[in-house]
């Protein structure tokens, strides 16, 4: 099959597979929103009580020039190693537990659309009816809490590997940009935008990678590093298409993230109007509403179309196959 075809219907069976388990979506768009608020409340409340206790003006501190403004809070903080401590402290305990809840609901989402994409047949090729999408319609509260109670185990020590590696970015950030190499330098300000450029651009491809590593984990019921090692053969097998499905879903959300930028631009210029900018608080809830839900639903497409093209891996050889393949519920 050629490259372009393979691509094309790897993406359309993503998208119908998910289509037809839509309510993994709005399982993954309220446990994302439920992790940002668990996350947010502590660092909000944290920072703002660590700027208390040291007698710092909030506003003082935003009229301070942008690439000023985290250097002057870091030294605040490590003025006051106490504060500090337990910020860190809380902020930790709510972000591995925000961060394990949100392994288990992926664990029950992926065993979920695995056994969705085992269901489907060829639900990519026309003609395009609703009794084939209700084919491929697998879930279930069962199989869900089945799925986290196979997968989660593994799903956590993957989490683990995730939180090393954010670890040794964030480590590796902090002594290029705060090092006494660049401090006080000139070049400091360039330093800090090309560094952050670079965490952004590896947190991306680490979250790529990660997402990889839990469709394989999930397709064939293995471990952490036996589905390295079915990673690494699907990056050689099929390069470009996995290479195209990861930008292909990256541009999406870029457009995305664009047109909700611009809506609620253009909302905020009626929030100042009386009565009128009453109907712009709706407006605005249902613009974030509305890219959560397609943020997750191109999330659990593009882990489809991987799965798709794992499995034409394993179908042609170069990937090997799992010895016992998860059991499809009936």
């Amino acid at each position: 099959m050629p490259r372009s075809t393979l691509l094309k219907r790897s993406l359309k069976r993503g998208a119908l597979v998910t289509v037809a388990n839509w309510p993994l979506v709005a399982m993954q768009f309220v446990a994302d929103a439920v992790f940002k608020t668990l996350v947010a409340v502590p660092i909000v409340g944290g920072i703002l009580l660590v700027m208390l206790l040291v007698g710092v003006d909030p506003a003082e501190l935003l009229r301070q020039d942008p690439r000023e403004v985290v250097p002057t809070l870091a030294a605040v903080l490590l003025a006051q190693p106490v504060a500090l401590a337990a910020f860190l402290i809380a902020l930790g305990v709510v972000l591995v537990g925000a961060s394990v809840f949100m392994f288990a609901v992926k664990s029950g989402s992926v065993a979920v659309l695995v056994e969705a994409d085992a269901a489907a047949g060829p639900i990519e090729q026309p003609p395009l009816r609703l009794a084939t999408i209700r084919r491929a319609e697998r879930f279930s509260l069962d199989r869900y809490t089945s799925g986290v109670r196979r997968l989660f185990p593994r799903f956590l020590v993957l989490g683990v590997w995730l939180f090393a590696a954010y670890a040794l970015v964030g480590v590796g950030y902090v002594a290029l940009v705060f090092g006494p190499m660049w401090t006080g330098s000139d070049l400091w300000p360039f330093v800090a935008a090309a560094a952050s450029t670079a965490v952004v651009v590896v947190i991306t491809i680490i979250n790529w990678l990660y997402l990889l590593m839990q469709m394989a984990i999930g397709a064939d019921d293995i471990g952490v590093a036996r589905a390295a090692t079915r990673v690494w053969a699907l990056l050689r097998r099929s390069t470009l298409g996995v290479v195209t499905v990861f930008a292909a879903a990256l541009v999406l959300v870029v457009l995305t993230t664009a047109a909700s930028i611009l809506a609620t631009a253009a909302l905020g210029l009626i929030a100042f109007v009386p009565i009128v900018g009453l109907a712009a608080v709706p407006l605005q809830a249902g613009a974030w509403l509305l890219r959560g839900i397609v943020f997750q639903f191109l999330g659990l497409t593009a882990l489809v179309a991987y799965l798709h093209l794992y499995r034409e891996g394993q179908r042609d050889g170069r990937i090997p196959r799992a010895r016992r393949a998860p059991e499809a519920a009936s």
